[in-house]
């Protein structure tokens, strides 16, 4: 058995662990049949099993990447083995990583977790061009890679709340999410109280609140899917099935550099 069978055999374990069966399953909106090889998605840091269902449903074969120990000793496997990388919600980035003071109401992730996740998005970004989607910290985590900052406290700072509310969120007319999403102005969750300041380089906005909050950012590179939103679509598939296609669209674009490679060997 080779190590990607390998790594999908061990992935349908920890899928039936979480009580979910690897592979895709059929609701009411879904796709029922393929248009291409499931691709392998690794999910770093797994904190809901929501991101876990989301890829399923979209296609993809989900596989957990996790932090253990903070080591990065794994990591350029991940990079080999995976056909995309999802970077899910959590803590607050060290400020140090932007050169601030760390604000009262900012909650540090895990020491473990900010180890590995601060060296896997930089390899994943600077060391392949495979396709990336972060979700609310995962956000965060793009636009500190490519040398943002972040708003540290947005009721402080702004006096208003973004978290635990819902708020409409319009989208740039050029971008490569309102095609994904295929409107230009609609409501989403948001479970935040940081968000992108300065954005980093390679980067653009192409999505605002209404408060003129930045809710997500992609890639200025048009050959690469690069994407980073900060309200939870995983969460709210349900009641709301547009969400769905931000994932279809990330694990097709997996599957098409998946078998583009796979052909160039």
């Amino acid at each position: 058995m080779n190590r990607r069978n390998l790594l999908v055999s061990l992935g349908g374990v920890l899928a039936l662990a979480l009580g979910i069966f690897v592979g895709q399953f059929s609701r009411e909106g879904t796709q029922r049949t393929l248009q291409f090889d499931a691709p392998l998605i690794g999910i770093a840091s797994l904190t809901s099993d929501t991101y876990v269902l989301a890829i399923r449903e979209a296609g993809g074969i989900p596989i957990v990447l996790p932090n253990g120990d903070g080591s990065p000793e794994r990591i350029k496997e991940y990079l080999d083995l995976v056909d995309g990388l999802l970077m899910p919600g959590g803590a607050d980035i060290p400020p140090s990583e932007w050169g601030e003071e760390q604000h009262p109401t900012t909650k540090l992730l895990d020491e473990d977790r900010y180890l590995f996740e601060k060296e896997l998005i930089s390899e994943w970004i600077n060391k392949t061009d495979k396709p990336l989607l972060g979700i609310c910290l995962g956000s965060q985590w793009i636009n500190v890679a490519h040398g943002g900052s972040l708003v540290q406290d947005i009721p402080s700072e702004f006096g208003v709340v973004h978290k635990g509310t819902t708020h409409p969120v319009d989208l740039e007319e050029d971008s490569r999410l309102r095609e994904i999403f295929g409107e230009t102005t609609f409501e989403v969750n948001s479970l935040h109280h940081q968000a992108v300041r300065e954005v980093g380089k390679g980067l653009r906005v192409v999505a605002r609140s209404p408060d003129g909050i930045i809710e997500a950012t992609e890639t200025t590179d048009k050959d690469r899917f690069l994407i980073g939103v900060q309200w939870h679509p995983e969460k709210i598939i349900e009641t709301d099935k547009k969400q769905a296609n931000i994932f279809r669209a990330f694990v097709e674009a997996a599957a098409r550099k998946g078998s583009r490679e796979k052909t160039a060997k």
